[in-house]
């Protein structure tokens, strides 16, 4: 079973902000379409076939009659968007039978075809009657996707990527220039030698000193099986290194980690994707042979994704028992357990605020309700419904909420969130990540250098800390 949550900022990556959206994804997908070299044909196969799916799937029972006006608004809202007078397209009464009602509905779409087809386009009256039968159920988190809008939210969860050589990138606040903040793993730059905190100078010649990441990030990507020179300067040391890179394409991590002061494991989940799992298992086994003594896990501005992961996640911190229960009209109540994979046990605080959503919560919930840590920082957003994404055969596809979701101890925080345990207002995210300014992450380091200090593992009392670090702003 998979959860997908979408939130509408992220870690800006390429430097560019990756948008990720709210809501959840569940388990299955309802049998395929077959596609058909008759475009007709295949509309009304995916308007029948949305029909059905609204009908039977949807988390809340729903009438035929319903649908069959939201058909009908849909099609006129297309109509009228393109200049076109939708008064006669004809409104419809249920018959009381499902064959009967798509019956009508087929007929509907065939006489707006007729009539509107060439000024509006025929695919676009189904994709109007769709988007109508959908928004006809009033709930934000059932649409209807268009092809490109279903191929992004595709690319966001799978793992996107892009031409670079592998690092997270700032700009120094005190020489302008450059700043390398995160590595990736195995990248070209990691096999470089390049460090987080590395100062790059220049960049194929052209200093970076006074250019805005974006600027940086133009020179540093390029097409792959290409070069490039870096000039670095590293902290501690009088003479600069020079680098020759070659660009890789380098796939968009879901995960940010590093150590902070005191042996303290900072990881930023972006999004719960298909790779979150495996990205955080790597991290956590890179925590555990520096030695860390406690973990803070930010959840900030995250979301959600994929249930699954969600799932995966929550099972790295909390040994055994309910993760999430899930509650939909289709199928029975299912509790779904922890996968046995969890790290050896430290003081942990989970950072969350309003934007942390859906897949988030569910990890965040899971972590409270069991006391494998605390949560600190804003009320949570208060997204507790799955969705279960239909996709058609043009590459378009409905999105549905077919059931809801309750914490281990059976809350359902769907419009609540998630109280934390220790409330610390928010920072701009731009100070996400960095000490000296992220005044919630430094209330995570005081909770866990606390705990270390008494002994204690998940849970005690707060107090506080210092550190450095800064705020991964963009992939290269």
């Amino acid at each position: 079973m998979m959860v997908h949550t979408l939130s509408r900022t992220r870690t800006a990556l390429l430097a560019a902000a990756v948008a990720a959206g709210m809501f959840a994804l569940g388990a299955g997908r309802a049998p395929s379409l077959a596609a058909t070299s008759n475009p007709s044909d295949l509309d009304r196969s995916m308007l029948d076939y949305s029909f059905l799916r609204a009908g039977s799937e949807f988390y809340k029972q729903v009438d035929d009659q319903t649908l069959l006006d939201g058909a009908v608004a849909g099609i006129k809202k297309t109509i009228q968007s393109k200049g076109g007078d939708a008064t006669h397209v004809q409104p419809l009464k249920a018959m009381g039978s499902k064959s009967a009602d798509l019956s009508l509905l087929n007929q509907e779409l065939q006489a707006a075809d007729i009539a509107y087809g060439k000024t509006v386009g025929e695919r676009q009256i189904a994709y109007g009657a769709i988007a109508g039968i959908l928004d006809s159920l009033h709930d934000h988190w059932t649409v209807f996707m268009t092809p490109d809008e279903y191929k992004s939210l595709n690319q966001n969860l799978e793992g996107g990527g892009f031409p670079g050589i592998g690092i997270v990138i700032d700009t120094d606040p005190d020489s302008k220039s450059l700043l390398v903040t995160q590595v990736i793993a195995g990248g070209p730059a990691d096999k470089a030698g390049l460090q987080p905190g590395d100062i790059v100078l220049t960049i194929d010649g052209k200093t970076t000193q006074g250019l805005s990441v974006s600027d940086d990030s133009k020179l540093i990507r390029g097409k792959p099986g290409t070069s490039v020179e870096l000039v670095v300067q590293r902290k501690g040391q009088t003479s600069t290194l020079t680098m020759n890179i070659t660009r890789e394409f380098i796939h968009e991590p879901s995960v940010l980690s590093r150590v902070l002061e005191n042996n303290v494991g900072y990881v930023r989940l972006l999004v719960f994707g298909a790779t979150t799992g495996e990205e955080l298992t790597k991290a956590l086994d890179d925590f555990q042979k520096a030695g860390v003594k406690g973990y803070v896990l930010d959840l900030r501005y995250n979301g959600g994704g994929y249930l699954n992961a969600a799932v995966d996640v929550a099972s790295k911190f909390i040994p055994d028992g309910p993760i999430v229960s899930i509650d939909g009209r289709q199928k029975p109540f299912t509790t779904i357990n922890a996968e046995a994979t969890a790290v050896d046990v430290r003081p942990l605080a989970v950072l969350v605020n309003g934007y942390t959503a859906s897949a988030s919560e569910i990890t965040a919930g899971a972590v409270q309700d069991d006391g494998a840590g605390v949560l600190i920082g804003t009320k949570t957003y208060g997204k507790g419904e799955v969705q279960t994404i239909y996709p058609l055969p043009d590459g378009s596809a409905i999105k549905i909420t077919t059931a809801r979701y309750l914490t281990p101890s059976g809350k359902d925080i769907n419009t609540i969130g998630i109280k934390p345990d220790i409330e610390v207002a928010d920072v701009k995210p731009a100070d996400i990540g960095n000490v000296l300014n992220d005044t919630q992450l430094q209330r995570a380091l005081a909770f866990i250098h606390d705990q270390i200090a008494a002994g204690n593992s998940p849970s005690g009392a707060p107090g506080a800390s210092s550190g450095t670090g800064s705020t991964p702003a963009a992939g290269q």
